[in-house]
């Protein structure tokens, strides 16, 4: 058995601000992270292998994309050394201060973690978009916004991209990576700037995107805390002698590892650590003392996309930052649902594919390699498609659970969500209406999902609740800052304690939490 100070369970917005904050103590801290490290040379839009993770057998599967089904809702999530930081959109905003008018514990409002969103915004080194590098899908944005009269509610989002103002799209192959600027940021990391590449969500190739790897996580470690990854927790037992035993499953040696912490933070994300809790509780009862509460009150924070397409602009959203813009609705003026319109971006896959085959000689020596190269660099497959996308303030219509299996009927492993699509239809219609809007003010085609007008089907990047914080156990799981009811020294900080829909980016509002809730442990 291992002891430490401070054992971390996940390393994405919660779990590398709390191995930050704590290792800069002078505690022994320990972060225990699923997936990999990864490097540019692994990414799979490099290696084309080692896209997915599969919870049932992670030993097997460890990908970049950890994509769950629950009926009605999908989640997608990231796997691997800095977390969601791997696949988000790189959008770092803060959320609206009426965000907080209610649902939160009473010491839990804008004002208070305003100097924790300054704090996220330097380490994340935020920036916004040039003027000059503006991209088809940004000027489609503000033509659509003044279009149907909103042209004061269109913005320009701060990111966590560094960019070079130098860079041009006009400049010969602009999109190259020889393009790239390398600096050294204030963590003693090499990075470069942005060249529009598009592989945003895939893995920044030229180290543009200030992953979580790259700055708190790095402080982390200078401070002296140890990244294990590879390492899925399993179980959390508090001891007799105080403290909690960890069982964490070494998914590279395959076998067994067992930690002693005098603090555990659980931050694998809303799923990761709701999951994990009410198996502790409800499957291995080695914390019988959780709130009711866990698991309810779950958001899908309104995510929506819709296609539209264009017979006279070419808009390539396979270049460029994957998010860029919004248009804000959030003020509930359209009759009274809340949401945040944005561009939305696509990953060049094909020609990440096709770039990797072109430096293999025997491929591109050939004849049908030779016609594929010339067919990728001269065509643009998606070039007249606008994907619109958003966020809404959906109402918390989620309940994960421990199921039975119908062929496995004496044991509760079964993860399973129960979701009320009526809790976000409001919001969620008022955004799909919006596309539609702003597709026919700019003469697009637009191409509905029917995926939600027929069957109420969402997809979610951004999962936020199971862990809520509350003023109580009756109300909630974890307390304003992030210690679990029941259990002292036991914490979540992470999306999961998020107790509701914020109706755009959640990452800095997590990461200011986390910051907020650093500050506060002694």
């Amino acid at each position: 058995m291992e002891n430490v100070d401070v054992l971390v369970i996940g390393s994405g917005f919660g779990g590398a601000v709390m191995a930050c904050r704590l290792a800069e103590k002078g505690r022994k801290v320990v972060v225990l992270e699923r997936g990999r490290r990864w490097l540019p040379s692994d990414y799979p839009s490099v290696s084309q292998k080692n896209w997915f993770w599969d919870e049932a057998e992670p030993e097997k599967q460890n990908g970049w994309v950890d994509f769950r089904n629950f009926g009605d809702m999908s989640i997608a999530m990231g796997a691997g050394v800095g977390g969601g930081s791997l696949i988000y959109a790189n959008v770092s905003i803060e959320a609206k201060p009426e965000a907080f008018d209610h649902g939160w514990p009473q010491a839990i409002n804008y004002s208070t973690l305003k100097p924790y969103y300054d704090i996220t915004g330097v380490m994340l080194n935020v920036q916004t978009l040039p003027a000059s590098q503006w991209t088809p899908r940004t000027h489609l944005m503000k033509e659509a916004a003044d279009a149907v009269g909103a042209g004061d509610r269109f913005t320009v989002l701060p990111q966590a991209i560094t960019f070079d103002p130098d860079w041009r799209a006009e400049n010969d192959d602009c999109f190259d990576y020889r393009h790239s600027k390398m600096w050294v940021n204030a963590q003693g990391k090499q990075q470069g700037t942005c060249t529009h590449c598009g592989n945003c969500d895939l893995g920044c190739p030229v180290k543009a995107k200030n992953t979580l790897d790259l700055n708190y996580l790095a402080a982390a470690e200078s401070a002296g805390a140890q990244i294990r990854p590879l390492h899925h927790v399993r179980t959390i037992r508090p001891l007799a002698s105080g403290g909690f035993e960890v069982r964490a499953m070494d998914l590279d040696a395959r076998g067994w590892r067992v930690f002693k912490a005098n603090k555990v933070i659980v931050a694998a994300g809303s799923l990761g650590s709701t999951e994990l809790l009410l198996r502790c509780r409800d499957q291995y009862k080695t914390l019988p003392k959780l709130s009711r509460k866990l698991g309810h009150n779950w958001s899908s924070n309104g995510d929506f996309a819709t296609a539209a397409f264009y017979d006279d602009r070419q808009i390539s959203p396979t270049r460029g930052p994957t998010i860029t813009s919004a248009i804000d609705y959030l003020d509930g003026s359209d009759n009274g649902a809340r949401y945040f319109v944005e561009d939305g971006g696509l990953p060049d896959i094909l020609g990440s594919w096709l770039e990797r085959l072109g430096k293999q000689p025997r491929f591109s020596s050939t004849r049908l390699g030779a016609a594929m190269l010339k067919y990728g660099d001269s065509s643009n497959p998606f070039g007249k498609m606008m994907p619109w996308f958003g966020q809404a303030m959906d109402e918390p219509g989620g309940t994960f659970s421990l199921a039975r299996r119908w062929y496995w009927p004496w044991k509760r492993e079964h993860l399973k969500l129960r979701w009320d699509y009526r809790k976000a239809e409001k919001a969620v219609q008022g955004l799909a209406d919006r596309h539609l809007a702003l597709t026919a003010a700019t003469g697009g085609s637009p191409m509905a999902p029917v995926t939600w007008s027929w069957f109420k089907n969402l997809v979610t990047p951004h999962p936020l609740g199971g862990c809520n914080m509350a003023d109580s156990v009756e109300q909630g799981v974890v307390n304003h800052a992030g210690e679990v009811f029941n259990y002292p020294d036991l914490y979540v900080i992470d999306g999961a304690m998020v107790p509701r829909a914020l109706g755009l980016n959640p990452s800095r509002t997590i990461a200011a939490l986390a910051e907020y809730c650093a500050a506060q442990m002694d």
